[in-house]
């Protein structure tokens, strides 16, 4: 499954994605006030500002590899692109701590986050000018730039799910993005999920921000000990 089914039919469908997913991510960041950047997330052991910066290091990754084309051919798309996640490595920790660290030099949250919002609003740009059949590089892997965006939205989608988990008030993901979550994670399954899964619901069990209840993993079979098939 590629961008193309992912996120539209079309070429610069990717980086309409890639645009909805980081809009409505800025839309939470902007109006958060330094106590609420203290709050607990999703994601163990980081607050909202550990969270804030985190997606702000991947807006900068994109950045990067969409004004740094390298040959081709693409070993990944942005479902196969996934496939390298394991949980609970060293790395993992180790980025984990880093990120803690990092971000905790920002005395003033509102430092972070005005570098956020300008960064994420400069990969937008970057991804309504770049050609998405283009091969570019991030991580190890070589993509098709659209590719790349899909991976970027689905990202800071389900990012923006572990960031408003204590603010109730906050806007949710764009749909688009959300959308994108569902084709990824039916990717990696290889078949579509229960379609009276709603994509909130599928995008935290599948990326493991939710147990599958009794039930669920007895209509999945032997396909819920695939879960999560990401996070």
């Amino acid at each position: 499954m590629s961008s193309a089914q992912v996120g539209s039919a079309d070429a610069a469908g990717p980086a309409r994605t890639l645009r909805a997913a980081y809009e409505a991510a800025s839309a939470v960041v902007a109006d958060l006030g330094d106590e609420e950047s203290w709050l607990p997330t999703a994601c163990t052991g980081w607050a909202v500002r550990d969270l804030v910066f985190h997606c702000l290091h991947d807006a900068q990754r994109a950045l990067v590899a969409l004004h740094t084309p390298v040959p081709g051919p693409a070993d990944r798309d942005s479902v196969t692109y996934w496939q390298d996640w394991a949980p609970n490595t060293t790395g993992a920790a180790s980025g984990r701590r880093w990120v803690r660290v990092n971000a905790s030099m920002f005395l003033d949250f509102g430092q972070l986050q005005d570098l956020y919002l300008e960064t994420l609003a400069a990969a937008v740009h970057a991804a309504d000018a770049a050609d998405p059949a283009q091969h570019v590089g991030t991580q190890g892997h070589v993509l098709a730039a659209g590719e790349l965006l899909i991976t970027l939205a689905v990202e800071a989608t389900v990012h923006h799910l572990d960031l408003t988990v204590r603010l109730p008030d906050a806007p949710g993901p764009a749909p688009e993005g959300l959308a994108a979550v569902r084709a990824t994670l039916d990717g990696l399954l290889g078949r579509p999920v229960f379609p009276e899964w709603s994509d909130e619901h599928y995008a935290r069990v599948g990326t493991g921000r939710a147990a599958l209840t009794p039930a669920e993993r007895a209509a999945l079979g032997a396909a819920a000990d695939r879960f999560p098939l990401f996070g």
